[in-house]
């Protein structure tokens, strides 16, 4: 694509040099990555600003810059007030708009992202139609899997993916939203057709400055679904009718509103409720119809996960029917309470609750059919929110019979001084303090007996251990069947 088209979406840019048509092979925000005739954009992060590698880009066969200020160079830069907004609107320009050849889901919210995009591709898969997810476990097209590094990637990447997608002839596209991605616009020029909102609990508030500032960037997604209504595309805001948030977010979209919960003002409602230490029964009532689901998915808050996701079916005219068998289907979610099975006479369960309201709801559901001890392993993570720590520790000794307070990902914090912050004033006494988060789960295994239960809480399907700038092999689960074995049982 020649440059001058590319930038032809700006409606205002300087240039250091008079424009030739130049020929863009690609867009590249990471100078490593720059390859002949590329477009280099230059973004300021928190650590690096790509300002500083306008010569790397260069040498390495950039054709074009755009950049926040004027940089002496031999090729044409092209100066705009904000090189983040630029790029968003560059990425979608120069990928031809791909969210607009298939419908788009947004979920966001503090837990229960990552459940919802994977019950929405079961259900979606039922129904016939190729899907493309972007979530904290992986990306996905169709049946292949790729690593992502963040919930939501940046614009150029999910631009690129979304353009690969609508290639693949994607039917339709499933994203988790972070208010971290909304907040610094990553999902400019995404063009959502439903958002899902699960709750709203305490969370990167290392980011955010308070919980108003937290859930003004979740409502971010519900007034970007815009004020326009279109014949044959409507957009939906889907809420949590039980979470008093949504208040603020049904004012927030001048969308479609379908709600979901317990309370007798859901559109669409789970009654008759039935919680089993092996499935969940309820029944679901919606405006196009009531449906039996049984469940091997466990909890109340899957209950909700699974009211949310129906409800972005039905908008999708989804039948109900197709809702049910896959709903029904699903045996698990890759790190949400999944079970360690190793021949044990106890549970062992290993979930990403890495948060106070996601860490009790999981310690609620345990409670509902522990027949004898429960036991908690479970940390904090480093250089995020530390106002959450003691939280968490709390409600570990709340549930728990006794609680083990670890390591989770340090990253560059003494994991003492994490400890130290979990469990400075606690007026309960029964818990213990291992810092090597291996020797914690090993003890939990060690101490338990028939009938109990082992809750190792908040990495769930991580496959590393982040200390300092390292990462490390560490996966919950397989550590806990090692553990397990060891033991002789």
């Amino acid at each position: 694509m020649k440059l001058t088209e590319i930038i032809s979406i700006l409606p205002f840019y300087q240039s250091t040099k008079k424009l030739e048509e130049i020929d863009i092979n690609s867009i590249e925000m990471d100078s490593r990555r720059v390859k002949a005739s590329d477009l280099f954009i230059c973004i300021k992060g928190f650590t690096v600003d790509g300002h500083d590698f306008v010569n790397q880009a260069i040498e390495r066969g950039a054709s074009a810059i755009i950049a926040e200020k004027e940089i002496q160079t031999n090729v044409p830069t092209i100066v705009v007030p904000d090189t983040s907004r630029a790029l968003a609107l560059i990425a979608t320009k120069f990928f031809a708009y791909p969210t607009n050849q298939f419908p788009l889901i947004g979920v966001t919210g503090t837990n229960g992202k990552t459940t919802v995009t994977y019950l929405l591709e079961a259900i979606f898969s039922k129904y016939k139609k190729k899907t493309g997810v972007i979530g904290t476990i992986h990306m996905k097209i169709g049946d292949e899997s790729f690593p992502v590094n963040n919930t939501t990637p940046d614009a150029l990447f999910l631009q690129r993916t979304f353009r690969q997608m609508a290639d693949e002839q994607v039917e339709t596209g499933i994203m988790e939203v972070s208010s971290h991605a909304l907040d610094l616009g990553r999902v400019y020029g995404c063009d959502f057709d439903i958002a899902i909102f699960t709750n709203l609990s305490q969370d990167h508030l290392d980011y955010h400055k308070d919980m108003n500032d937290y859930l003004r960037a979740k409502s971010l997604l519900f007034a970007q679904l815009g004020s326009a209504y279109a014949d044959g595309r409507k957009k939906f805001a889907i809420l949590n009718e039980d979470d008093p948030h949504s208040s603020l977010l049904k004012q927030s979209t001048a969308q479609h509103i379908l709600t979901y919960g317990l309370s007798d003002k859901a559109q669409v409602k789970a009654t008759n409720i039935q919680l089993d230490v092996t499935h969940t029964n309820f029944t679901l009532s919606s405006p196009v119809g009531i449906i039996e689901i049984h469940s091997k998915l466990i909890g109340m808050f899957n209950v909700y996960n699974m009211l949310a996701a129906s409800s972005a079916a039905i908008a999708s005219n989804v039948p109900l029917n197709v809702i049910k068998k896959a709903l029904e289907s699903i045996t698990g979610v890759n790190g949400r309470f999944q079970q360690v099975i190793a021949g044990q006479p106890f549970a062992t369960i290993v979930d990403y609750a890495h948060t106070p309201d996601s860490l009790e709801n999981v310690l609620q559901t345990i409670q509902e059919f522990a027949k004898r001890k429960v036991y908690v392993v479970v940390g904090c993570g480093g250089d995020r929110d530390r106002t959450k720590r003691p939280l968490m520790a709390d409600i570990a000794l709340k549930y728990a019979d006794l609680a083990i307070f670890t390591s989770d990902n340090p990253r560059t914090e003494e994991p003492h001084r994490i400890l130290d912050d979990m469990t400075n004033g606690l007026s309960k006494t029964h818990f213990e303090v291992i810092e090597n988060r291996k020797e914690a789960i090993c003890h939990a295994v060690q101490l338990a007996k028939k009938d109990d239960i082992i809750l190792i809480a908040g990495k769930g399907h991580e496959t590393y251990q982040q200390i300092g700038q390292t990462k490390y092999d560490f996966d919950d689960r397989e550590v806990a069947k090692e553990a397990i074995n060891n033991k002789g049982i």
